[in-house]
């Protein structure tokens, strides 16, 4: 019964719908070819989505730190919350090449966008005014001898802004991820071949048109339909939090 309701929520949520292009590796998965577009076999995504969630649940029962990363516009709020959600990492704008694979120098980055904070143009811009006694123009350092112009603040402001949106989601990862959850395989090819190089485990949502031979796991699914991804993310994210729940729960049993 429980496989029934799933594969009907999964059909709803437009799971199945391929692409029209085909990865001959991905012919496994696929059931059929309708209007010129692949239907993935849902039995397949079932099966595939509840072995990714018993890794994740027994990957995070172990202490495994996670990073999702899927960049397309239409689902990077998702990727946030879902990452959220499940106190994990995330990249959800773009990936910027070494992330991992140079990871020491992107540290620095990182730590910027950590502790960059907001700065109020009261506190730090210069003050001009005339002395009254000499009839000049005095500056007045406002709460510091290395007080800041208005364009350094403004360009403070830009950089932290910038390092916020595309380091913001990684700014307490301090070290290399366990896991890596990839959505958009095509796009994202940066970060896999990254987690290739380093022998880091990749999970990645499949669609018609990837191929499975460049990730650990997978889930042959609809990638690109925001409540596709949506669908499988929170089916991932409950899998996460339970494993994190049990982790917690075993600490305190300790």
């Amino acid at each position: 019964m429980q496989v029934k309701q799933t594969v009907q929520q999964m059909m709803l949520a437009g799971v199945h719908f391929g692409h029209k292009q085909k990865n001959p590796k991905m012919t496994p998965y696929i059931y059929t070819e309708k209007d010129d577009l692949q239907i993935i076999d849902l039995l397949q995504t079932y099966k595939y989505l509840r072995n990714a969630s018993q890794f994740l649940f027994e990957a995070c029962q172990n202490g495994q730190q996670i990073l999702f990363v899927g960049t397309k516009k239409h689902i990077s709020k998702c990727i946030e919350q879902t990452a959220t959600e499940c106190n994990s990492w995330y990249i959800n704008k773009r990936w910027l090449g070494g992330l991992l694979t140079n990871l020491n120098t992107m540290q620095k980055s990182i730590s910027a966008a950590a502790t960059l904070q907001p700065v109020g143009l009261q506190q730090y811009v210069s003050a001009s005014y005339t002395a009254p006694s000499e009839g000049r123009q005095v500056t007045e350092q406002s709460h510091s001898q290395n007080a800041l112009t208005k364009k350094e603040v403004a360009r403070l402001e830009r950089r932290k802004k910038r390092l916020q949106k595309y380091l913001g989601g990684v700014k307490t990862m301090s070290k290399l991820p366990d896991i890596v959850i990839i959505i958009g395989q095509q796009k994202e090819i940066n970060a896999v071949r990254e987690c290739q190089k380093l022998k880091i485990t990749s999970l990645t949502i499949l669609d018609t048109n990837c191929d499975p031979s460049l990730t650990d796991l997978f889930i042959p699914a609809n990638d690109d339909s925001l409540a596709s991804v949506n669908f499988i993310l929170n089916q991932l994210s409950k899998a996460i939090k339970e494993g994190k729940r049990k982790k917690k729960e075993k600490k305190y049993v300790k």
